[in-house]
């Protein structure tokens, strides 16, 4: 048992205070920068760094807005309703990843139609970027001492100061750093350094992560003002991951077999 003492602040300089949690953001939108500009030297990738560039730009501001709109209607829309102005208190914390990918979504779609790029393209180039950033965000959460696991007796467990009980409890953050982050890193790195059929990498995204983010849901402390949704298993992280491992199985499905459509013409 080990009980969590890190401070969250990274950095405090006067009235500077740079928290973990922000700069494993910044983490993520340089990992994604750079590893989409090592596909973009790729001979026939169709994409050039000025263009990732541009688009993990505004990939940021999908992530960002669409992630605190995403809390307050997945997680806190009866607070909005009280005070729809506390939507823009980002000081507060509250961001959602499922709302995050919604807002990148529509993003690449903006994006895409200026530059003539299909979602389903960009889809493909995008997600084998995405992991390293979900998992610097998931030791965010472990170094701020947030989003913690459910109470546990093995001996990795680890005490919480703010959750008040001295109940050792599941590093859950590090369990998703481990699936989310270097995993599904692993898988979608090595799966996309080959052709593949349009929309097979983006649904494998899509079906991995909902699954692995369902299976540390199981461990994991629901949010308090939400608790179980159902069966006193169900929560609404694995009620919004569902969506994704069915629309990414879908689309891997269609994907090859529009492949083997395509090849047998």
């Amino acid at each position: 048992m080990w009980v969590h003492d890190i401070d969250p602040v990274l950095l405090d300089v006067g009235p500077l205070k740079v928290h973990w949690y922000g700069v494993m953001y910044l983490v993520g939108f340089a990992a994604a920068w750079w590893l989409g500009c090592v596909r973009a030297r790729k001979p026939g990738s169709g994409w050039t760094e000025e263009q990732v560039s541009d688009l993990v730009f505004w990939g940021a501001m999908g992530v960002v807005l669409g992630g605190r709109f995403g809390y307050v209607l997945f997680y806190n829309f009866d607070q909005f309703l009280a005070d729809p102005l506390w939507l823009f208190a980002v000081w507060e914390g509250g961001m959602s990843f499922h709302g995050g990918l919604l807002g990148v979504i529509f993003v690449l779609w903006l994006w895409g139609r200026k530059h003539n790029k299909s979602l389903l393209e960009m889809g493909d180039f995008v997600a084998p970027l995405i992991p390293i950033g979900l998992g610097a965000g998931r030791v965010g959460t472990f170094s701020g001492g947030e989003l913690w696991g459910r109470a546990t007796d093995l001996p990795w467990g680890v005490v919480f100061p703010r959750t008040a009980d001295g109940l050792a409890r599941h590093p859950s953050q590090l369990y998703e750093f481990a699936l989310e982050g270097v995993l599904l890193f692993i898988i979608l790195w090595w799966y996309s350094s080959q052709p593949r059929p349009r929309m097979a990498v983006s649904g494998l995204f899509l079906m991995l992560y909902g699954l692995f983010r369902s299976l540390v849901e199981l461990v994991r402390e629901p949010d308090s003002h939400l608790g179980f949704l159902a069966f006193d298993w169900l929560t609404m992280g694995q009620l919004l991951s569902v969506p994704m491992i069915l629309i990414g199985a879908g689309m891997i499905g269609v994907a090859y077999a529009r492949s083997v459509e395509s090849a047998n013409k």
